[in-house]
């Protein structure tokens, strides 16, 4: 019999968006830009599609794709 893969489980678990900012920044580096309410909330109209059943967020889907977008999102802000 397999054990629970504990990892997997925590990826794909569906959050809240408090829940998820929650386990965002507290599993980043500390070099990484932090998200913010605001800034999850722009990520979500930027990127409707990757919210198929409403205001569901996981690290497995949602995790890298906000990585990208704040990295480039803070370069563009800090361009203008």
């Amino acid at each position: 019999m397999r054990t629970p893969d504990r990892d997997r489980e925590r990826s794909e678990k569906k959050r809240t968006r408090a829940d998820f900012l929650k386990q965002y920044n507290e599993s980043l580096p500390s070099s990484f830009p932090r998200a913010t309410p605001a800034l999850l909330a722009e990520f979500r109209k930027a990127h409707a599609g990757l919210f198929p059943r409403g205001n569901e967020w996981t690290l497995d889907v949602h995790r890298k794709k906000l990585m990208d977008w704040l990295s480039s999102h803070a370069a563009a802000v800090a361009v203008e």
